[in-house]
């Protein structure tokens, strides 16, 4: 038994028929349904590029600071103070606010045993006690070598465009630490550390 349409479900049944056929603004649908997909895309690889920025210049200033305290042979805290201005530098444009900078020096001797010898933090303290063993990298365990050892950590505040979907926060700390042998043979010595 053939069952008679309404004129009414006709005229509805023809509006679907004739909306599934219509092929006009499809690329319109599909790139509302792409663009937030592309948008993700850019600003993931934009804030990436980024955060490898700044961890290329923590790792340039820490190098650079290790790099210039051996060539010393007597410091104070006055001058191991004026590192955080070299990592200033190095971080423009980057803010170098909440910027953390330890920077050790490591006496190894005739067993090839590294300790401390001085040590000193941006506050003025002293972060490691004097004596304490410290591991170094092999390559610079010769015997009565002097090596630099400069730990940088600088906050990275994430531009995330859904801060709240990622994480509740929105700053990671990116730290780099680096060890320079001295350049001649005389340890370095801090009268104030």
């Amino acid at each position: 038994m053939k069952v008679k349409s309404t004129p009414s479900q006709a005229k509805t049944g023809g509006i679907f028929l004739r909306f599934a056929k219509h092929r006009e603004g499809a690329g319109a649908i599909e790139f509302a349904i792409i663009f937030p997909l592309l948008v993700s895309l850019y600003l993931t690889s934009f804030e990436l590029t980024m955060g490898f920025s700044v961890y290329k210049r923590a790792t340039r200033a820490a190098g650079m600071i290790s790099d210039i305290v051996s060539t010393q042979t007597k410091i104070n805290k006055d001058y191991l103070a004026t590192m955080k201005d070299v990592a200033a530098a190095i971080f423009v444009p980057y803010g170098t606010d909440g910027l953390k900078l330890r920077i050790t020096g490591i006496q190894v001797d005739a067993n090839q045993k590294a300790t401390v010898a001085w040590s000193w933090d941006q506050a003025g303290g002293r972060p490691y006690s004097v004596g304490t063993p410290v591991d170094v990298p092999a390559n610079l365990l010769s015997i009565s070598n002097f090596v630099i050892h400069s730990e940088l950590s600088v906050p990275h505040n994430l531009l995330m465009f859904m801060p709240t979907m990622v994480s509740e926060n929105s700053t990671i700390t990116i730290a780099k630490d680096y060890y320079f042998a001295k350049r001649e043979g005389e340890p370095i010595v801090c009268g104030d550390c």
